[in-house]
């Protein structure tokens, strides 16, 4: 009996040796290093028993993946001339690969007019009407080679995606109203501090860029009212191109700090930079639809890399609403409610738009929440009253008072016709000196003014394929369980009976 008892205890004994020595085995071999390869990709784990070989360390390809876009911006005005007329333009944001900077600000971009768009018959009539006998024809870009500032060189074959070519501007929401916690003052500031980063981060690139001053714009535009005139693409311009072919710059090793560090808890106030990859306009986009964007950016928190370039976001459209007449503009308003790093695995967040890349043209605003809407520049009070104003003077006495002879005030009639067609209008109506034909354009000029300005569909926000954006993202916090109702007691024993 006590040999029986004692082969046992050694038995036990050695079986929790054992145990012990394979547990500290797998212990070590876990080492928590998320991976960046989906799951189906990873290697199954080793057989019970058997002891797993080390995993070698991750690389991470420094790629520009085909698709990704370029924004590139002329650096000098070109006057248009012919296809195949040489273009020049600079990287105006970072391009990132991962963590890296592979692409940096102020790079040289290297390409060439590639297509003249012809004028229909019907667009030809409608300049000559307007006084305007070279309408402005859509030209179109393609870009073939890259230059990075340390000299070394990269043939390009892009796409300049639809809705580029415009000068535009940063906008950032209105100051959020003031927060009673303290946590969430501290989230606001840090916010704001990233705007103004990025406020500056914009300026420095524009300042790269060759833009006419006051006295260039004036003469362009009083080139522009002239029934033949020439045209150009002002320096500014932005194009979003988008390669054909991927850029390969090589690979880097990914640290276990680094790997640790991603998809830990979003830091409070974190903006990310991000790209839309779902085109929106309050004309056509409906309430629900989902929504998707791509970090442009890594998310750094200090040293840590939180989000890499790549990782996506993902929303619906929460409020939407077309433009309409009597100048009532469009509004349009995102969310962004899911967050997926490269290793796909999904988590929610709580988002709000904080800036975004719209032309100047646009005039597009952002309220404090986020919420985007076109606005109506407020030149249009100034040039509905000079219409009005020719239109008055056009009407004065003077001209047309004798039947025998054309007598009148050519000034009068020379405003008329400036306000109803232009340059060639004012010369009409100088050399025919006719109140009747002065009153006439006048009105004309007058009656378009008050209807384009003031009676005319509003404009729509439009957010084309590719627009930057700056997002703050945050944790979505936990919604507490409900308590499940307590199960309704048993009758007891003498209430059954009675």
């Amino acid at each position: 009996m006590a040999l029986t008892r004692a082969l046992c205890t050694i038995l036990l004994a050695s079986t929790w040796t054992c145990t012990c020595t394979i547990g500290s085995q797998i212990e070590a071999q876990e080492v928590p290093i998320p991976q960046l390869t989906p799951g189906a990709a990873r290697k199954p784990a080793a057989e019970p028993g058997k002891p797993a070989e080390p995993a070698p360390p991750q690389t991470v390809a420094l790629t520009v993946a085909k698709g990704a876009p370029l924004q590139v911006a002329l650096d000098e005005e070109i006057r248009v001339k012919k296809v195949g007329q040489p273009v020049h333009a600079r990287i105006v944001e970072p391009v990132y690969a991962f963590d890296h900077i592979v692409v940096p600000v102020g790079s040289e971009v290297i390409g060439e007019i590639t297509k003249i768009e012809s004028l229909s018959e019907g667009k030809r009539t409608l300049g000559v009407l307007n006084a305007d006998f070279t309408p402005l024809r859509k030209v179109e870009v393609g870009f073939h080679e890259l230059v990075l500032p340390d000299g070394r060189r990269f043939p390009l074959h892009t796409s300049v995606a639809p809705g580029s070519g415009q000068v535009i501007e940063l906008v950032t929401s209105a100051n959020e109203k003031e927060k009673k916690n303290r946590v969430k003052d501290m989230a606001s500031e840090k916010t704001k501090e990233a705007k103004q980063r990025a406020h500056e981060q914009w300026d420095n690139a524009m300042k790269e860029l060759k833009t006419p001053g006051k006295v260039r714009r004036l003469e362009r535009y009083g080139e522009a009212q002239l029934p033949v005139h020439r045209q150009y693409i002002p320096a500014g311009t932005v194009y979003f191109a988008e390669l054909v072919d991927p850029l390969d710059f090589g690979s880097v090793v990914m640290t276990v700090p680094m790997a640790s560090s991603i998809g830990a808890e979003l830091p409070e106030g974190s903006v990310v930079h991000a790209r839309l990859v779902t085109p929106l306009s309050s004309a056509t986009s409906h309430k629900g639809q989902d929504v998707e964007a791509v970090l442009s950016q890594p998310l750094m928190d200090g040293d840590r890399l939180i989000l890499p370039q790549g990782s996506r976001l993902k929303g619906t459209v929460k409020q939407v609403q077309p433009a309409r007449r009597m100048k009532k503009n469009g509004q349009l308003r995102i969310a962004f409610s899911e967050l997926v790093p490269p290793d796909g695995i999904e988590q929610k967040i709580v988002s709000t738009l904080e800036g975004v890349q719209a032309g100047k043209d646009a005039n597009v605003k952002l309220d404090s929440e986020g919420g985007a809407e076109a606005t109506t520049s407020k030149s249009r009070y100034l040039g509905t009253a000079v219409s009005l104003g020719l239109a008055m003077m056009s009407a004065r006495e003077g001209g047309d008072r004798d039947g025998d002879k054309v007598h009148g005030d050519g000034g009068n009639a020379a405003a008329g016709g400036l306000g109803g067609f232009k340059l060639v209008g004012m010369i009409m109506g100088a050399a025919v000196r006719s109140r009747a034909f002065g009153t006439t354009m006048g009105a004309y000029g007058a009656a378009v003014s008050v209807y384009t300005n003031f009676m005319a569909r509003g404009h729509e926000v439009v957010f084309p394929k590719n627009t930057a954006m700056q997002i703050g993202v945050g944790t979505r916090a936990a919604t507490p369980t409900p308590p499940s109702p307590a199960p309704p007691a048993a009758p007891s024993e003498s209430a059954a009976l009675n």
